[in-house]
């Protein structure tokens, strides 16, 4: 197939764009590990348990497994694995994922705030 030069160069911009575009949605560790300074009120990243569970090693974990750790009986039943997609809905409404669960925490609504604490808590393990 034979490109004009017109079409050639609609092409070359729309796909430096959506690089650019992509690049501007990158998740960014560091701003994931400042971001979880609020969450490190009740969470440690270490193997012990504060207030709540200790987030080592959670992405890919099945929730309520945390040794030493009393879960609310709705965590128990929830039988989620804490993946990007599972992670995001929890950290955005935590009562929605999982109704009945004891987090205070009412939610992160900034989706790259929460891409950014994800890709942070990727790290920890």
């Amino acid at each position: 197939m034979k490109m004009n030069h017109k079409a050639a160069i609609a092409t070359l911009i729309l796909v430096g764009a959506t690089a650019f575009a992509a690049g501007a949605r990158a998740q960014d560790v560091n701003a994931g590990k400042q971001a979880f300074a609020e969450c490190a009120a009740c969470h440690s990243l270490s193997n012990a348990n504060g207030v709540g569970p200790s987030l080592f090693g959670i992405v890919g974990r099945q929730s309520a497994t945390v040794a030493g750790f009393h879960y609310s009986p709705a965590m128990k039943r929830a039988k989620k694995t804490w993946d990007d997609k599972t992670l995001d809905a929890y950290i955005t409404n935590p009562q929605a994922v999982i109704p009945g669960n004891l987090m205070p925490f009412s939610g992160l609504a900034d989706a790259k705030q929460r891409a950014d604490l994800i890709a942070y808590l990727k790290t920890v393990k």
